[in-house]
């Protein structure tokens, strides 16, 4: 006889089965939890026994022998290759904040930093025409501006220096969105990966495992400058863009948050990039160009060539825009086009035409428009302060096209740039900081530049090595591709064909800025490194008044040790 299986049967294997689910939700949950425990508990272990490094922005130090916040060499590690870490110029932060005193922080890139001298950034100049404004005030600029650097670094900047009571914080970020750690055009770590999935990786990466598994996976490096991206370009029209885009402004609007949070003023500023002397870095013709159709076009380019070498520009710019009916994406074609109506007068045109060569760059060292545009709009969106400092630069460049006066090749300004990017924001701080009823902060309350220059040491000695230093970066990769690589080349060879100026007279400007603000390490820092040729003992003793914090190494230029 068959038995059949009655009803309460099924309730009791339904049963059964909830309850080995159940079993293993539960022994899931003690994997995780002990695996998360044996993590943590390896973490701590780590960092009791002093394996790997901080990965906080800054570490205890003394400064004058009072305590302080001092810059960790080791901050950027989870960003960079063994052997490629780039630190800013270092720092160090009084524990105490005095009654007068206003902490400034400035967050950004290479363009931000000051290079290829931080001593003249447009921190720099900021610093002292808001001591002249504000005599009773005491100003500390701490710029953690740094080499190849993006939003992704800067918004943990932001959150460790949230902590140092900060006044304001001023952004100036974007150029470095594509070639940056996580960017699609990067070679310093993963890439083209999402915010999430970067965020995680940036924290197991700066946790003590992480740091181990990191050394041990990945192969030490050197760094070898702008050329290290020549394989990593990414075109205007990749779809990796919007996802840069994205996450640019996801982190900015993070970033403003983290700075607003502290009760810190906010300014975002937009970038200032050179349009009419820094032709492309890489072109790229569109998609399913044919091979006839691209015989066509070089064809047309190679006659408006010729045009433009025999200076018939408005046959160039025919011949030009024919080429581009056919492919209208190569960003070369779009400089030449700019270049020709610039020549002939039509400076309107020819500024879109720059500024649409940039933005097709496939070598992204600049920031493009849109990256402006995510700068303007998080700031209206967030109530942070903006300084338009690409359109300061533009108003005082000629016909309205930013060019090699205020930006030495693609993006590091000139001490002109530096200061016009300072004269923007310093308007804009001292107009809420006055404290006079109904005076309204002017152009007349901005120290001049000479006058900036002077309190800076900016001295003709210093202009010559800047130049001389920028002439010998456009020797090499990616800038010998340019298309105006020889009129740039011949420009600052031109520049820096005149003699240098009398060491007594560059020596004398020193000690003059050095009596006006003797506590103001990068001033004994530069006139040390200028004394070394000169009287060793000398430059040893500034080089000492330099030091950021009281037990930092001090080496000579030759790399020796100062006791």
């Amino acid at each position: 006889m068959t038995r059949v299986e009655t009803q309460p049967g099924r309730a009791e294997s339904s049963a059964v089965k909830n309850f080995r689910a159940g079993a293993w939700i539960l022994r899931g949950a003690v994997f995780l939890v002990s695996t998360g425990l044996l993590l943590a508990g390896l973490e701590g272990a780590l960092r009791l026994a002093n394996v790997g490094y901080p990965s906080d922005i800054t570490v205890p130090c003394t400064l004058h022998g009072q305590p302080a916040s001092c810059y960790n060499l080791f901050f950027p590690a989870p960003f960079f290759p063994p052997g490629m870490i780039k630190t800013p110029q270092a720092y160090a932060i009084p524990v105490t904040k005095a009654p007068n005193a206003y902490r400034i922080v400035v967050l950004g890139e290479s363009a931000a930093m000051g290079d290829p001298d931080p001593a003249y950034s447009f921190s720099r100049f900021l610093e002292v025409m808001l001591r002249d404004k504000f005599p009773s005030m005491e100003f500390g600029v701490i710029n953690t501006g740094s080499v190849a650097v993006n939003s992704h670094v800067s918004l943990l900047a932001a959150k460790g220096l949230a902590k140092q009571k900060p006044d304001l914080f001023i952004i100036y970020s974007g150029n470095n969105e594509v070639v940056g750690p996580y960017g699609p055009g990067t070679v310093l770590t993963s890439s083209a990966m999402s915010l999430p999935i970067i965020r995680a990786d940036i924290f197991v990466r700066s946790t003590r495992i992480g740091e181990l598994l990191t050394k041990v996976g990945t192969q030490k490096k050197e760094w070898g400058g702008m050329e290290m991206f020549m394989r990593k370009q990414v075109a205007a029209r990749s779809p990796l863009m919007v996802q840069v885009y994205n996450n640019f402004a996801a982190n900015l609007r993070d970033t403003i948050k983290v700075a607003q949070d502290s009760g810190a003023r906010v300014i975002v500023s937009t970038i200032a990039t050179n349009l009419k002397d820094c032709g492309p870095f890489a072109s790229a013709h569109r998609d399913n160009l044919s091979p006839t159709d691209q015989q066509a076009w070089e064809a047309l380019v190679q006659k408006g060539s010729n045009f433009e070498n025999e200076r018939s520009y408005a046959a160039a710019l025919s011949a030009y825009e024919s080429a581009a009916k056919i492919d209208d994406q190569y960003a070369e074609l779009e400089f030449r086009i700019a270049r020709s109506l610039w020549m002939t007068g039509d400076y309107d045109a020819a500024k879109r035409h720059f500024m649409r060569a940039r933005d097709l760059d496939t070598l992204r060292f600049r920031a493009d428009t849109k990256i402006n545009d995510v700068n303007r709009s998080v700031a209206a969106a967030t109530g942070a302060e903006l300084v338009d400092a690409e359109a300061i630069l533009a108003a005082n460049s000629p016909h309205g096209i930013i060019g090699s006066e205020y930006v030495y090749e693609h993006v590091h300004m000139t001490p002109e740039g530096n200061y016009l990017a300072a004269k923007g924001l310093f308007l804009e701080i001292a107009s809420k900081m006055s404290g006079q009823p109904g005076h309204a902060v002017s152009e007349s309350d901005v120290l001049s530049q000479a006058d900036c220059e002077k309190l800076l040491a900016l001295t003709a000695h210093d202009r010559l090595r800047m130049k001389t230093e920028m002439l010998e970066r456009l020797q090499k990769e990616p800038f010998v591709n340019q298309i105006n690589h020889q009129d740039q080349v011949l420009r600052l060879t031109i520049q820096t064909s005149v003699p240098d100026e009398d060491p007594q007279t560059t020596a004398a400007e020193y000690q003059w800025a050095i009596a006006k603000a003797p506590d103001d390490r990068i001033l004994h820092y530069n006139f040390g490194l200028f004394l070394f040729d000169h009287d060793r003992a000398a430059a040893a003793d500034q080089l000492r008044q330099a030091r950021p914090w009281d037990d930092f190494p001090v080496f000579a230029p030759d790399g020796t040790l100062i006791q």
